[in-house]
Formats: C-alpha cells, structure tokens, sequence
C-alpha cells in the first residue's frame, strides 16, 4: 500500500545532544527507557547499517521479541532502521501476538537537532509494504503510541538528568 499512514512524534530534551543521543544508542541507557512498563532485555545491539538490534520485552512470563535492522547510522544526528515488529525467539518475523493486523516492518526515522543545551527528537514510524488491514489497523493505534513513546521519554528524562549531573 502507497499510502501508508505516518506516525510522527516530536520532542525537546532539555540535554545536550551528545547526551541525548547516548541514551538511544548505548544499550545500558536505552533498555532502562525503551519499553516502559516491560523488562527491556537487548541481546544484540551492533549500531552500524546493516547491524542488528535485537529487544526482548518481558511481562512476567510472556515475551515479545523485536528486531531491528538499521539502515543510516549517522552520528549524532540520525538513525533510519527497519522495524521487525514481532518476530520469534530465533529473531524470524513472525505475526504480532498482540494485534494480528498490526505491520510486520516499519520504516523509523529519528533525527536529532542541537538547539544550544537542549536537543529536538523527530521520530516517524511508517510502515512498509502494508497490507490495507495492515495500514487501517496502524492508523487506528497511532493517537496511542505517543503515550508509550512519552512513557519512555519521561523516563529518559531522569537519565539525561543523571547523566548531566554525572559530567
């Protein structure tokens, strides 16, 4: 489907880029934030094109494995990967547990833009090559990724904090 629907999320951090986008990129930061509300276990995480991401979120016994294949890596100042939404525990696509019609892949952009000592994050998911179930259904939930994306950023908050407090 052409017409896909695009997720966008923007946001100012009030760190410095360098610090903002540590947090994305190094992965004792990033599994503290990325997934609020599940245990964020990231058993690859290679940030170069073509370099693996692999995230395993847990709720007690249940898990839902992600992978990631970046596509741009330019430091610090944008990343472009390929999101495989769900995918089994041996890192092959496999249907969403949680919503059958939900995309397989989404293409995620997210830029980051020195403003002085705060830093702006442009984030846009879109998916590719979706079905028009698979596009109506991503459409349907966009208004409700900003609350787990916010979730996660409040909690990145905190680390920029402790980071700029650390030097």
């Amino acid at each position: 489907m052409n017409n896909s629907p695009e997720y966008k999320l923007d946001r100012v951090f009030n760190a410095p880029r360098k610090l903002v986008w540590q947090a994305w990129t190094d992965p004792e930061l990033l599994h503290q934030w990325y997934g609020p509300g599940a245990e964020t276990v990231i058993h690859e995480f290679d940030l170069k094109p073509g370099g693996k991401w692999l995230n395993e979120m847990r709720w007690g016994d249940k898990s839902l494995y992600q992978k990631v294949i970046f596509q741009k890596v330019t430091p610090p100042e944008k990343m472009t990967w390929h999101h495989y939404s769900s995918t089994d525990s041996e890192w092959n696509s496999a249907p969403n547990p949680m919503m059958a019609d939900w995309p397989s892949i989404l293409l995620t952009t997210v830029l980051f833009e020195e403003m002085g000592e705060q830093t702006s994050v442009k984030l846009s998911q879109l998916p590719i090559d979706a079905t028009e179930a698979e596009a109506t259904c991503f459409a349907a939930k966009m208004a409700g990724m900003d609350g787990g994306w916010g979730s996660g950023y409040a909690i990145m908050d905190n680390i920029l904090a402790d980071l700029q407090v650390k030097g």
